[in-house]
């Protein structure tokens, strides 16, 4: 490993949650801020979502970490596809419990007395169930049923519910899960990190492990790996321990851009990781296909379609906002107030317009999009049959 080479104590890219390796970006400093929140009421739902390898799971590892097992006794399980029954059974394990039988109506006993002792005992119970987005909609109204338990106006059981970006919709839309949105108290999805904190979040866990500046990284560096990985932690450790592993490897005390690009090209041809790439514009795309060699008449007429969709499209751009500068100057020179028929009238109607355009814009581009993906298909296949010939 490049542990010894570059004289760290550990690694610094792992992979598995750590709350030692924990890096506040903002996105987490919000999640953290939605779980004391969440935590400090006692009761009901906190939903933390987020992309995979957004680093939910080391959020939730950091917060186990500040936890006082004195106040709080918490589990944690993390779901495969459990229906009703067979998520109260991995329930009662996770607190340690042993269901006398195997039948439902036992493990939800047991759950309940032992809740009950750990509040007389003066400590709350707390589930964090990793994964929700595999838990069928049975599992999730037992969990509902769950929150149910009390002592007396007391709640007994708060669960900590983690997801990827569909269980998030699955919450918001599903209309069996009304009763369970209710008791949602904090919800947060989890983004990925910024460009300006990719550099800090690189060096913080480098220095977890001893790091001092050996090796060192090309600023530029930072900014392709952004690029490359999305701002998603994960990806960034995969690439990084690559980076490090190739270092080692040649022996080299800096971490340049030429190096990036190898690992990158890597990570492609294995599989390994799927790479971010920036959706190009359709004027780009557009340029791309009058760039490539000259094809028959039938497609130069569609180029220039395509171009006039375009120049429409930019002309309702500007309509639009020649609008709104029309609406602003009449309300300052005749201030109107909220409840003035004809202001309301006149706001309407620009949002009206608004739409209509957002509308039509929408489906000009899906248009284009397709039209642009058939004639670089078209090109790329007569290109094809060129060089066979």
């Amino acid at each position: 490993m490049f542990n010894d080479f570059y004289g760290l104590t550990g690694r610094p890219f792992q992979l598995t949650p750590d709350p030692t390796f924990y890096f506040e970006s903002l996105t987490h400093r919000k999640a953290l801020s939605y779980l004391s929140y969440g935590l400090a009421q006692g009761e009901g739902f906190v939903v933390i979502t987020g992309e995979v390898g957004a680093g939910k799971s080391t959020l939730v590892a950091h917060l186990m970490a500040t936890i006082d097992p004195a106040r709080l006794t918490a589990a944690q399980i993390v779901t495969s596809k459990l229906d009703g029954e067979e998520l109260v059974h991995v329930v009662a394990q996770a607190f340690g419990l042993i269901v006398d039988g195997h039948d439902k109506a036992s493990a939800l006993g047991a759950i309940e007395a032992f809740l009950h002792d750990e509040a007389r005992a003066g400590r709350r119970c707390l589930l964090v169930v990793d994964e929700s987005q595999n838990l069928e909609l049975e599992a999730l109204e037992e969990l509902r049923m769950l929150s149910n338990f009390q002592l007396g106006a007391h709640p007994l059981i708060q669960a900590l519910l983690l997801g990827q970006p569909e269980f998030r919709d699955t919450i918001q839309e599903h209309p069996q899960l009304e009763q369970l949105r209710q008791r949602v108290i904090a919800a947060h999805h989890l983004d990925a990190m910024e460009l300006a904190e990719v550099q800090p979040y690189i060096e913080h866990r480098l220095k977890c492990v001893g790091w001092n500046s050996n090796p060192k990284f090309d600023q530029r560096v930072f900014t392709e790996l952004f690029e490359a990985s999305g701002g998603v932690p994960r990806r960034i450790n995969q690439i990084c321990n690559r980076l490090m592993m190739l270092g080692a490897v040649d022996q080299r005390s800096r971490i340049d851009g030429a190096m990036l690009s190898q690992v990158l090209e890597e990570l492609e041809l294995d599989g390994t990781m799927p790479l971010s790439r920036p959706a190009a514009k359709p004027e780009e795309l557009v340029a791309a296909v009058i760039a490539a060699p000259a094809p028959p008449p039938v497609d130069a007429v569609a180029l220039a379609q395509l171009q006039s969709m375009l120049a429409e499209r930019d002309a309702q751009i500007a309509e639009l906002q020649q609008a709104v500068i029309e609406l602003a100057n009449e309300q300052e020179a005749a201030p109107a107030s909220a409840g003035d028929p004809a202001h309301g009238s006149a706001l309407a109607a620009v949002e009206a317009k608004l739409s209509q355009f957002e509308a039509k814009m929408l489906e000009q581009e899906r248009t284009i999009r397709h039209t642009l993906t058939m004639l670089i298909e078209w090109i790329e296949a007569d290109d094809a049959s060129r060089a066979a010939a």
